[in-house]
């Protein structure tokens, strides 16, 4: 399954490591808790849109451009676990499988290679 949350938490992490900053300081700036945050951030907490705009201001990045990269990433998860689930990977493979591989054949064409079971999409 799919969780919108941890995909939205691994953007807010890209995002925060991007800049170089620190939780504390993302915590500081949108005046939530160093610990929430990284519930947030870690998929293990829902963030309202309240917390997101708050977020989003810290780190001076527009909520349209977060769900973005939110919504491209979930299409490449729903893609790789439908993928999965019409071409299972053997058993004894998947263990030599470590993430999800994309490959890009021309822009419009992508071929994603991916574990059946639970599949983490991370953009490089």
């Amino acid at each position: 399954m799919i969780l919108l949350r941890r995909l939205l938490g691994d953007v807010l992490r890209r995002q925060r490591q991007r800049q170089g900053r620190t939780l504390r300081e993302v915590s500081s700036s949108a005046r939530v808790s160093l610990g929430y945050l990284s519930e947030v951030e870690r998929g293990q907490k829902e963030a309202s849109s309240e917390l997101l705009s708050a977020i989003c201001d810290a780190l001076d990045v527009r909520m349209s451009e977060l769900m973005r990269e939110v919504s491209d990433e979930l299409a490449l998860a729903e893609l790789a676990q439908s993928a999965a689930a019409t071409d299972p990977v053997p058993s004894s493979v998947r263990p030599m499988l470590g993430s999800v591989s994309v490959t890009g054949v021309p822009p419009e064409r992508v071929t994603i290679k991916a574990p059946a079971e639970a599949v983490d999409v991370v953009a490089a």
